[in-house]
């Protein structure tokens, strides 16, 4: 039976750059489930069939890391229908051996929710506003007010919301390193694994 690490939190908080690590640490398959939210967006047309039709191609898309990419997959993310099309895909990638790591939303509460290891990876706005705007070369206090907008929407949707699965282990990464916060997860995981 794979191993299932669900990583869960807000954009910037550091959950893409620990959910790598770990699947490179463990030999785990990853997937960045916010980029087939992005791809969908990035496709266009009627975002449910785009949802259905996604392939390999649409998640190489160079464009897709960028700001206006992932105010789109919020926007996307919302519709019930494009969530629904992108469930089999994710619990098909779920279930590749030996394991994978999944870092979203709604992995821990929605996708994976009986995976063995749930991390929830936060940090403070001004932090996230901070490593955002210079990963993409932009504005810090814009990016704050998009980052803020986009959080409210991936809170407040009706459809699988950003929330703290109860039995999800904490990681505040606002004063680690990466290195510091990425050794916090192989540990969590490691507990998890006996």
């Amino acid at each position: 039976m794979p191993f299932i690490i669900a990583i869960d939190g807000p954009a910037a908080s550091g959950k893409g750059t620990i959910a790598r690590a770990l699947a490179a640490h463990f030999g785990f398959h990853h997937l960045d489930t916010g980029l087939l939210y992005r791809a969908v967006g990035a496709k266009g047309g009627d975002p449910a069939v785009a949802a259905q039709t996604l392939d390999a191609e649409d998640l190489a898309r160079p464009d897709l890391r960028s700001a206006e990419a992932g105010q789109a997959a919020s926007r996307i993310a919302a519709i019930p229908e494009v969530r629904a099309a992108l469930l089999d895909f994710q619990h098909r990638f779920a279930a590749q051996e030996p394991g994978a790591v999944l870092d979203g939303r709604d992995i821990g509460t929605v996708i994976c929710p009986d995976a063995p290891v749930k991390l929830y990876v936060t940090a403070s706005d001004q932090v996230r506003a901070q490593r955002r705007a210079a990963e993409l070369g932009a504005d810090p206090v814009q990016m704050l007010a998009e980052l803020q907008e986009r959080d409210r929407r991936d809170r407040d949707r009706a459809t699988a919301p950003l929330r703290l699965a109860e039995d999800a282990v904490v990681l505040d990464t606002s004063n680690l390193s990466i290195t510091d916060a990425i050794a916090r997860a192989v540990a969590a995981v490691d507990r998890a694994r006996g």
